[in-house]
């Protein structure tokens, strides 16, 4: 009988679950929406469950199972598989890998969410195998992982990878959810974008196909910005720019100290693709240093939101067997 692995993506919106064979292929994948009510108490509660249901509907026995591996969203204890604390969860030293493992009475790996995707995205996707690669997701707010010599770097305290964070405005920077301003979250995620654009469009009378957006829905979104970069709008050319331009010099500062082979752009804002890749790697090769600009390919994700559900696999094949 052939084993899975059990792959879960835990999102703030949904939990991605996956049945995952040994060679990184899904062999069904599923997700539930995240219960975040009462402190998200009930979320390993639902996950049991989704896989008991799941199982029964394919007629299949626990027994094919090896165990769980489960990627959430901020920093993780990688001695206890507590998490620190998840803002959006509710979570604070929140026990994930006991309360799972009682719930499923299987063995459970647990890391960060972008850990994962970097993970999943170096196995089976973008990555293409490099051991040294970067993988930056550009969502909500902006995650990261990164892997040197074939390992995810965790970090002293699980908070190894924190791309979002590095700071980018030093003065006068919009505030991020993490207490510090200026941050690179605050610019590159879908949520920094769509901010920049409706400032841009209240600073000037500009004409700009974003202004007929705002003016009909009272909002823009990120790809909104890209869909109008791709029509040569201007305002909009300016802010793929001023965005791509901090993503770059962020990017070369942690490759000038990694030397990595790959670095992947995530996430639902790398839905912009190859424009969103050559602008990035057009500033990147200004600031990196010129030996790291020659080894780093700067490619967008292939895996989607498969990608969590892929690394999480392989936490349970190379930490279970």
């Amino acid at each position: 009988m052939e084993q899975w692995l059990v792959g879960v993506d835990l999102g703030g919106t949904t939990v991605k679950l996956a049945f995952v064979n040994m060679y990184g292929e899904i062999i069904c994948k599923w997700e539930i929406p995240t219960d975040k009510s009462e402190q998200g108490k009930h979320i390993t509660t639902h996950i049991a469950k989704a896989i008991d249901e799941k199982l029964r509907e394919l007629d299949e026995s626990k027994e094919r199972l090896i165990g769980i591996g489960i990627g959430a969203p901020g920093p993780v204890n990688m001695a206890t598989g507590d998490i620190y604390e998840a803002v959006n969860l509710g979570w604070k030293n929140f026990p994930l890998k006991d309360r799972l493992e009682m719930e499923t009475g299987l063995p459970v790996v647990v890391d960060n969410d972008a850990n994962i995707a970097a993970i999943g995205e170096m196995w089976k996707g973008a990555g293409d195998g490099a051991k040294n690669l970067i993988l930056v997701t550009l969502g909500t707010g902006v995650g990261g992982g990164v892997i040197v010599n074939g390992q995810i770097v965790h970090g002293t305290n699980g908070a190894g990878g924190e791309i979002g964070h590095i700071t980018s405005i030093p003065e006068g920077g919009a505030p991020c959810n993490c207490g510090k301003t200026g941050c690179l979250e605050t610019i590159a995620s879908a949520t920094g974008i769509a901010r920049i654009a409706t400032e841009r469009l209240q600073q000037t009378d500009e004409p700009s196909r974003l202004r007929d957006v705002w003016k009909q829905t009272g909002a823009v979104t990120a790809k909104d910005v890209f869909d109008a970069a791709k029509e040569n709008d201007t305002l909009a050319l300016q802010i793929v720019d001023e965005v791509t331009f901090h993503l770059g010099l962020a990017l070369a500062h942690l490759a000038n100290g990694l030397n990595p082979e790959k670095i992947v752009i995530g996430g639902g804002v790398s839905k912009a693709g190859s424009m969103l890749a050559q602008a990035v790697a057009r500033h990147f090769k200004r600031f990196a240093f010129p030996r790291v600009a020659e080894a780093a390919d700067i490619v967008i994700a292939t895996l989607g939101n498969d990608a969590g559900v892929i690394g999480g696999a392989w936490l349970v094949k190379t930490n279970m067997l």
